[in-house]
């Protein structure tokens, strides 16, 4: 005859189970954050992505993503590339990510501030010039104001932007 159990272990043991790992909301949400890791890596020109040293399996899985067209084939394949990335040490893809999202904020500012000094020379002159080669003594005075000159006559005359192109050309070569 088999043994029933006692009563005392039954009470114990029917009660809900503990578990103490993450909880499936998390999961999916790791697993989503590393989708959209994936679809950066995915939308990220080649040169760019050679600098993350990626395994060769997921470099393919990247390459293929872009050959896709389908977008429920596309959205699969990122769910694949999730999968594949959830054994690698993510840590300094993230990093890496953001170093160069931090990169390309800071070019934006500097090609806006970039662009706010250019039209500052073509509207205020002079003065707006004397202020830049304050901040970049190594500028030339001379082609500075032969551009500002030349832009001015061209925003008047409603000309297509030539010299204020070149002007902004100038000031980026100064400024790196």
């Amino acid at each position: 005859m088999t043994e029933l159990p006692d009563q005392s272990d039954l009470a114990e043991n029917s009660g809900p189970q503990e578990y103490d790992g993450p909880s499936k909301s998390q999961l999916k949400r790791d697993s989503q954050a590393l989708q959209n890791m994936g679809k950066k890596l995915v939308e990220m020109p080649s040169g760019q992505l050679e600098k993350f040293n990626l395994p060769e399996a997921l470099e393919q899985a990247i390459q293929e993503a872009r050959r896709l067209k389908s977008r429920e084939a596309k959205r699969r394949h990122l769910q694949y590339i999730g999968k594949l990335m959830r054994t690698l040490d993510i840590s300094t893809i993230q990093e890496t990510l953001e170093r160069m999202d931090h990169q390309s904020q800071t070019y934006r500012q500097h090609f806006a501030q970039l662009e706010q000094w250019r039209d500052r020379i073509i509207n205020e002159g002079h003065r707006a010039i004397e202020d830049f080669i304050e901040l970049h003594p190594e500028s030339d005075r001379q082609q500075l104001r032969n551009l500002q000159r030349t832009a001015s006559r061209e925003m008047e005359k409603n000309k297509p932007p030539a010299a204020a192109r070149k002007l902004f050309a100038y000031l980026r070569e100064l400024s790196e």
